[in-house]
């Protein structure tokens, strides 16, 4: 769209405000954009994961591999590379290049979150089910596997009053979710009790540890510019946290203090969240609900509530932000679909020439004398001849907003994709009745067969088949 048609007010908005799309390729329950933001992969619960092209809102590529639902996705810092965690015990590291699977590792849990290296697309940390936390490294062909502590670093005071009981609670615990830092120097885990633990890469141990509440914390997610953090607990409340400079050089771990800015929480409602995100400048926090179907978007400036968008009658489960537009991705938790956010932008028309002017109502226009008048055919030849010889430059693409050298990877896009279009693959045969559609249903006519759910033209024949019985009373009809 030509920038200049939009109201420069609408540009200033940072945050969404009208549903404005649905994708759908399955049922989904994860999504997650890469850091172009020109593409959204999407988990589904069969172990499928779709590509999304963002622009088209068709579907770039499919990846199977696994064999139960999506539990998280997490793309490396050049977008050539996706990392998907599944309830079926794996993690597939995949190559955007051809689809190809790169490296497969098995755990011995299911899989809650596996996060990326933002650096190096050949470490991960993944939190499982009732386990440890671990570190993997996929360089080579045979995974390397480094198992993180979730014992929480208690200060000098509180170890020397620590009680055996104490001791063996903390070494209960286990880490929900983790998150690399900007840098990808140190690994922030969240545990089943409410502790935030900060975990250095180098020598995987935790160097720092920090009460954050008394729940369990469920999510956890660092802005764009890494220096906030949002957290969402099963206490029902959300908290943005300033994330020092860790990779300072000289900085002592002890002294470090890590306090809450801001608690969100819907204190009438008592409303839990299913899931939050950062926008793209770090200035709003989003939030699903819990048994509700809106999305709540807070300022921070302030602390307040700006925003609340409404829009399927489903819950919301996963809410992703765009990287760089105020945009806004929501996965439904009973269809699948994928719901999408965005500003509704009038086009300014008084932008295409400075004598145009819009109007509410009809005028009567006066035309000029020469406004109309018939030129010669030689004039106008030489006119488009001029208009010929204007080169147009149709392959260079602008730069995002956020690009840098190193992403270069564009990926590729399949011609032959089978099903390249967002379809339906449930379809309704009665009131309240569901059934799966075969694979061939709604392609009759690439075979030459006639659908059986098209409705008769007017003016056409069909020959019916009757049996003997029927045939026997037309004769008797006759006679």
């Amino acid at each position: 769209m030509n920038l200049s048609l939009i109201d420069p007010f609408i540009l200033a908005q940072d945050y969404p405000d009208a549903l404005t799309g649905k994708v759908r390729s399955g049922h989904a329950a994860c999504i997650r954009f890469n850091r172009k933001g020109d593409f959204l992969a999407t988990g589904r619960v069969d172990g499928t994961v779709v590509i999304f092209d963002i622009e088209t809102n068709g579907v770039a590529r499919k990846l199977r591999g696994h064999t139960r639902q999506i539990q998280a996705l997490s793309w490396s810092g050049d977008g050539r590379y996706l990392l998907s965690s599944s309830q079926d015990w794996k993690c597939i590291l995949w190559d955007l290049q051809d689809g190809t699977k790169l490296r497969t590792v098995r755990f011995e849990a299911p899989v809650y979150i596996a996060e990326l290296h933002p650096l190096n697309p050949f470490l991960f940390v993944a939190s499982l089910f009732e386990d440890q936390p671990l570190l993997v490294d996929i360089s080579s062909c045979i995974p390397f596997k480094h198992q993180l502590s979730s014992v929480p670093k208690r200060p000098k005071l509180d170890r020397q009053d620590l009680n055996e009981k104490q001791a063996l609670q903390d070494a209960k615990q286990s880490t929900c979710v983790t998150v690399f830092t900007t840098r990808g120097d140190y690994i922030i885990a969240g545990t089943n009790k409410g502790w935030l633990n900060i975990i250095e890469v180098k020598s995987r141990e935790i160097v720092h540890s920090t009460r954050l509440c008394n729940g369990i914390i469920i999510l956890l997610r660092l802005s764009a510019s890494g220096r906030d953090m949002v957290s969402n607990a099963s206490d029902r409340v959300i908290r943005t946290i300033p994330i020092p400079n860790l990779s300072q050089p000289g900085l002592d771990m002890d002294a470090i203090k890590i306090e809450v800015e801001h608690k969100f929480q819907d204190v009438v409602n008592r409303l839990s969240w299913n899931h939050v995100a950062f926008s793209s400048t770090g200035d709003y926090v989003a939030a699903s609900t819990f048994m509700n179907h809106d999305i709540y978007v807070w300022e921070r400036g302030h602390g307040s509530l700006v925003k609340i968008l409404e829009g399927p009658k489903e819950e919301l489960g996963v809410i992703e932000w765009h990287p760089h537009r105020p945009f806004v991705a929501a996965c439904g938790i009973e269809t699948g679909r994928v719901y999408l956010w965005s500003i509704i932008t009038p086009q300014r028309w008084s932008a295409l020439a400075p004598d145009f002017a819009e109007v509410e109502e009809n005028v009567e226009y006066v035309e000029r004398e020469d406004e109309f008048d018939i030129h010669p055919i030689e004039e106008i030849h030489k006119r488009r001849l001029d208009l010929e010889d204007e080169t147009l430059d149709v392959l260079t693409v602008d730069p995002v907003k956020g690009d840098s050298v190193h992403d270069i990877f564009s990926m590729p896009v399949l011609l032959d994709i089978v099903d390249s279009e967002s379809e339906e693959e449930i379809v309704a045969v009665g009131p309240g009745t569901l059934r799966r559609k075969s694979p061939g249903q709604g392609r009759e006519w690439m075979n030459g067969v006639e659908s059986t759910n098209d409705a008769e033209e007017p003016g056409s024949f069909k020959k019916v088949a009757t049996t003997a019985p029927e045939k026997t009373q037309i004769r008797s009809r006759k006679r």
